[in-house]
This record gives C-alpha cells, sequence and structure tokens, in this order.
C-alpha cells in the first residue's frame, strides 16, 4: 500500500493513523533518504499511540523512550550505527522483543539482526512533482501486520 503526500502535515497524518491501529510488540521500520520524513511520520505515530511528549530522533543516543502513551513507544535511529554488534550491545532484543511498539529509523543499517516479522515504512521524494512530494510505501513483513489493510488516511 502506498500514498502520496505534499507536505508534513500528511506524513504526520499517515503516522497518526498507523499509530492508532498498532498493537503491544509491533516493530516498525523505516528507511528513506535524509529528509524525507521518517521523524515526521515518527512523531504521528507517537500522537497516534497517546503520546504527547516532543519527539526528537535519537541520532546520538541511538534509543529514546516514550512511556507516556497507550503503549511505551522505543524509538530508535540507527544512522551513526557502524556495526550491528554496536547496537546488540545496548540491548537492542530487549527492546524489540517486549510488549513496547519499536521504531527504527534506518533500520536498513541493521537488516541482518531485525526479525523476520516487521512493518516497513519506505519514504521517497518524487522530484517529478516537485520538491516536497514523497511516496510513502507501506509493507508489512509476516502475518500479524494483516491489519494494516485497515489503515485509513
Amino acid at each position: 500500500m502506498y500514498f502520496d503526500v505534499d507536505n508534513i502535515e500528511s506524513t504526520t497524518s499517515i503516522g497518526f493513523s498507523l499509530g492508532k491501529l498498532l498493537n503491544a510488540g509491533d516493530i516498525v521500520c523505516l528507511t528513506g533518504d535524509l529528509g524525507t520524513g521518517k521523524t515526521h511520520i515518527t512523531k504521528g505515530i507517537a500522537k497516534g499511540l497517546g503520546i504527547d511528549e516532543h519527539i526528537t530522533s535519537p541520532t546520538f543516543t541511538i534509543v529514546n523512550e516514550y512511556e507516556s502513551g497507550r503503549l511505551k513507544l522505543n524509538h530508535f535511529d540507527v544512522y551513526r550505527v557502524s556495526d550491528p554488534d554496536e547496537i546488540c550491545a545496548i540491548g537492542f532484543d530487549d527492546y524489540i522483543f517486549s510488549d513496547s511498539v519499536s521504531i527504527i529509523e534506518w533500520a536498513n543499517y541493521i537488516e541482518d539482526i531485525l526479525p523476520k516479522e516487521y512493518l516497513h515504512i519506505l519514504i521517497e521524494k518524487d522530484l517529478s512533482k516537485g520538491e516536497n512530494y514523497r511516496k510513502i510505501t507501506i509493507t508489512p513483513y509476516g502475518e500479524k501486520y494483516n491489519y494494516i489493510k485497515e489503515l485509513k488516511i
């Protein structure tokens, strides 16, 4: 399933609608170039989970934890991770195999250690339509994520 968007609000809205559907233990993997909107969609997901805290990308800390919503959110940014062992050392498995929702920005950098089941969101610039246009493709891996068909924007 994919969506064409042309502004930050639409990107955040997709995240919000998704966040309302997410379940305990869900893993969302985000990929896309710098500046495509990975953190904006994460902000929307957090709002959909009922989290009102200020969401920032954990570029230097690797993970931020938010506990104020209906489910705990672990927000990873693995852009600066040079070796998957580095993320394993912080207890990555304990985070993603918990009852929390885990969002992983730049998930393609650690694809060798990702579980088989997750929700993948690819955000791509569509310069043929203009500088602000994005194509957001959501792909479920595993039957657990079949509920994504209920996503309405």
